[in-house]
């Protein structure tokens, strides 16, 4: 984070420590679940996430930051845009929002429904891919929740948030959320297909190092 930041003109730079600072102060004290890491390092992956992705608008990456504040503390929407403005107000607001959407839909809300339901309200796709940064990091951590939360996690992941990336073309992380998801849900199968895909890959390094060893006796 601090050689991301610091590439940064200065402006922006300072407006992305001051979020991360205010952040961390709003979470002090709070942990991952299932793990002692603190919560501000959660948003600091989020945010690298989306930069990661080619995102670096600063008002977004802000908003990455700031994304779970309202949610999860003391601090609102309004006390948000005094400090930082309308546009990442707005952008917090409407992260905050689909994850009540999330934990008021995960049992009664058929997928497909879900689905229309979470782009209707996300009237800015920034927001979607703050919240898809958000689930891919969820899931590579996810060895610290519960057996039966990480189902849940896998689940919704594969029905709502791997189509999402779809609709968004972002392909990479398509494949890594449905890869990540896949491996909780089908732990055995999954173990099985990564063993051929392994295999095969070792063929053909083997065979790619003959033709090299032929070449070069040419």
């Amino acid at each position: 984070w601090g050689e991301f930041t610091a590439t940064r003109p200065d402006d922006e730079r300072i407006a992305l420590q001051r979020a991360l600072a205010f952040a961390r102060a709003r979470h002090a004290g709070q942990t991952r679940t299932g793990s002692e890491t603190p919560y501000w390092v959660h948003l600091v992956r989020v945010a690298m996430e989306v930069a990661r992705w080619g995102f670096t608008a600063q008002d977004l990456l802000v908003a990455a930051l700031l994304h779970d504040v309202v949610e999860d503390t003391l601090i609102t929407k309004e006390q948000i845009e005094a400090l930082f403005g309308s546009e990442i107000a707005h952008l917090v607001d409407g992260v905050t929002k689909l994850s009540k959407l999330e934990a008021q839909s995960k049992e009664e809300a058929q997928a497909g429904t879900y689905r229309k339901m979470f782009i209707a309200m996300a009237d800015d796709p920034r927001v979607v891919l703050v919240k898809l940064a958000d689930r891919l990091h969820n899931l590579r951590t996810i060895s610290a929740k519960s057996p039966e939360s990480q189902r849940r996690t896998a689940r919704e992941t594969m029905e709502i948030y791997a189509p999402l990336a779809h609709r968004l073309g972002i392909w990479q992380i398509k494949w890594e959320l449905e890869d990540r998801a896949f491996a909780v849900l089908n732990p055995e199968k999954y173990q099985e297909i990564s063993r051929q895909l392994a295999a095969r890959r070792d063929v053909r390094e083997k065979t790619i190092q003959r033709v090299i060893q032929r070449l070069r006796q040419t």
